[in-house]
């Protein structure tokens, strides 16, 4: 993932700047076509993604809010619009001064 992808996302304002960002982030992690990925779709049912997609998307998440992400939370999440409400909560209470990690 490009810095510019992960700053993206962490100084989005608006949902669909999150949507935009998380949508690049899917793209390069899993391979998937941008058209796929719709606020719509599910993770599982419409995306294929499985438990260590789930895992990747975890780590993903932690490094682009800078918050530990909660097992019982990632259970919660169904499509890619749960996963942008994820990140929005999450972004808004990211540590002062957080700034993501550089990519390898």
């Amino acid at each position: 993932m490009t810095d510019r992808t992960d700053n993206a996302v962490r100084t989005a304002r608006t949902r669909d700047e999150v949507f935009q960002g998380l949508q690049r982030v899917m793209v390069e992690l899993f391979e998937l076509p941008p058209e796929a990925i719709v606020m719509e779709a599910h993770l599982i049912n419409d995306l294929d993604l499985d438990s260590i997609d789930a895992i990747d998307m975890a780590v993903r998440l932690q490094e682009m809010t800078g918050r530990r992400v909660a097992e019982e939370e990632l259970r919660s999440v169904r499509t890619v619009a749960d996963v942008v409400d994820f990140v929005l909560r999450h972004l808004q209470s990211a540590p002062a001064g957080f700034d993501p990690p550089r990519a390898s």
